[in-house]
């Protein structure tokens, strides 16, 4: 993969908090699925097995997993949490999506 993807340092801290209130050996594991008002949307799960074509990225003591088909959707993409007026939430810089929804986690390509 030319083009992988990264975690910020402000979202690897915010996983690895999570992290540690979850079961030894948990992992986030992000995935794009069909549906939402863009046409695909991010998913975020818990996941203590790693499939063998999972992308993974650690970083500050936080594990992310990503699919090898997810991966195709994110190529390029940095996963940021962002703490703001309406909100705290990951939020996915994706240059491959041309057009996102308000709440932004659904986009499309």
């Amino acid at each position: 993969m030319s083009e992988s993807v990264t975690v910020s340092e402000r979202a690897a801290r915010r996983v690895a908090e999570i992290l540690k209130k979850e079961p030894e050996g948990t992992m986030l594991r992000v995935s794009v699925e069909g549906g939402g008002c863009s046409g695909f949307q991010y998913k975020f799960d818990m996941e203590r097995a790693k499939g063998d074509d999972d992308l993974v990225i650690a970083r500050d003591g936080a594990v992310v997993l990503i699919d090898s088909v997810s991966v195709n959707y994110m190529a390029g993409s940095e996963i940021d949490f962002v703490d703001d007026l309406i909100g705290a939430a990951f939020k996915i810089k994706n240059p491959k999506a041309t057009a996102s929804c308000g709440c932004g986690t659904s986009f499309a390509l």
